[in-house]
């Protein structure tokens, strides 16, 4: 079992088709606030300073309380087929990472 530290999801999202977003977004909000998450930044203006350049068309990044509570979300199954639907509308990553320093 994973300690309650804070994780985050870090998303970069680049809609290949806007069809499922107006049914996502209600439904994800909706799911992220039950399960605990907040959204800390979910914008298409950014801007990447390093490393070779990508086109992606929006990042989100996401606090959950616990890693349980973002693969809960994940897993929901009223999430499920809106996940499906965004993943199939866009090129999507995803990557969960723990709130920690291994470093310091």
């Amino acid at each position: 079992m994973e300690n309650s530290a804070d994780f985050y999801s870090v998303l970069d999202v680049t809609p290949t088709s806007e069809n499922w977003i107006p049914a996502y977004l209600p439904v994800a909000n909706k799911l992220m606030a039950k399960h605990g998450g907040q959204y800390l930044a979910r914008t298409a203006s950014h801007e990447q300073v390093e490393g070779d350049s990508s086109a992606v068309g929006l990042r989100v990044i996401i606090q959950w309380p616990s890693k349980e509570a973002a693969i809960a979300f994940m897993n929901d199954e009223e999430y499920v087929p809106h996940l499906n639907a965004r993943t199939e509308g866009s090129v999507s990553n995803h990557y969960l990472i723990e709130a920690k320093d291994e470093f310091a």
